[in-house]
């Protein structure tokens, strides 16, 4: 299948990343390249790009799409996470600008055989790094209705999670659920027909809750974000690009502890905490798709941007 890749608020990223021709940056989440193109084409023989992605198929993709600009960009096969760890091994002390396109791509979505997508019949899979040990397969059928139900709560906000962990563990009984289309049946089973009638398609949450849990989304990103900013150079950014409430707020609360992280209780009237602020954010509000955006590619819609900018004087 031909990797489809729409890079979503691009002008909104390259004016928020600043480039600087002979800087260093870092796209955590590289896809099909079309950030990393937009980044790479600023800079100087003397700037660098270290792009890293998880996903084999979309390394190759982007591989060929950057091949033009030869050794000003470094591709690195890899979860975001181990990106600070695997740059300070190769000698890089810190980063101009850093970019991660939090989510599940167009291609992931698009290919059946992936498995992410409620809209196709295909084996349960869903992982983003295809050499890894947990799968959707994995989840469904072999977590207690306990744990079913919690990460349908917790990372879809499923009012149904209950019915539908139980009606699971009853199709389990008799074999396992083994595709997409067989997880469609038993949600449409659990949810009452009023309720589907609302809007959206009834897997939607369950598919999204699975897809996280199966490749430690909001865990990787609760515990890079700090490690991203302090490994940031004065004046640096940290652009976070999320598509669920779920990762913004992260986002958005880490953002905010970093800028103001004083801990002491709020009665006190000086700080005696000792933390200072690593920097400021600069979009207090976060920024969404425009009409024109959103004409060429709706999966746009919920996209949400948010930067961070390092202090000057705060030395990585």
């Amino acid at each position: 299948m031909e990797f489809k890749h729409i890079p979503v608020l691009f002008n909104e990223v390259m004016e928020g990343l600043q480039v600087k021709p002979d800087g260093i940056y870092v796209d955590g989440t590289t896809g099909g390249g079309g950030h990393s193109e937009g980044i790479a084409k600023q800079l100087s023989d003397t700037g660098r790009l270290f792009c890293f992605d998880q996903d084999a198929d979309a390394l190759k993709a982007s591989g060929e799409r950057l091949s033009v600009f030869g050794s000003k960009v470094t591709l690195i096969r890899g979860n975001y996470e181990n990106a600070v760890a695997v740059l300070k091994e190769r000698g890089i002390e810190g980063a101009d600008g850093i970019l991660l396109d939090i989510g599940v791509s167009s291609y992931q979505l698009d290919n059946p055989e992936r498995g992410f997508s409620y809209n196709d019949d295909a084996p349960l899979d869903m992982r983003m790094d295809r050499d890894g040990n947990l799968s959707a397969y994995t989840v469904v059928n072999e977590y207690s209705r306990e744990e079913l139900t919690r990460i349908f709560k917790e990372y879809g906000e499923e009012r149904f999670a209950s019915k539908i962990a139980e009606n699971i563990l009853k199709k389990r009984a008799s074999g396992p659920v083994k595709s997409t289309f067989e997880l469609n049946e038993i949600i449409r089973a659990s949810i009452p027909a009023k309720m589907q009638a609302l809007g959206g398609h009834p897997s939607k949450r369950v598919f999204q809750a699975i897809r996280i849990e199966c490749n430690r989304e909001l865990e990787v990103l609760e515990n890079s974000i700090e490690g991203f900013i302090d490994f940031l150079k004065p004046g640096g950014r940290l652009l976070i690009i999320s598509f669920q409430s779920l990762e913004d707020r992260i986002v958005k609360n880490a953002f905010r502890a970093a800028e103001s992280p004083c801990i002491c209780p709020p009665g006190f009237p000086v700080c005696v905490c000792g933390k200072v602020s690593k920097g400021k954010v600069i979009t207090r509000h976060p920024v969404t798709a425009g009409e024109e955006e959103l004409k060429m590619n709706k999966r746009a819609k919920p996209a949400k941007l948010r930067i961070f900018e390092k202090t000057d004087n705060d030395p990585v």
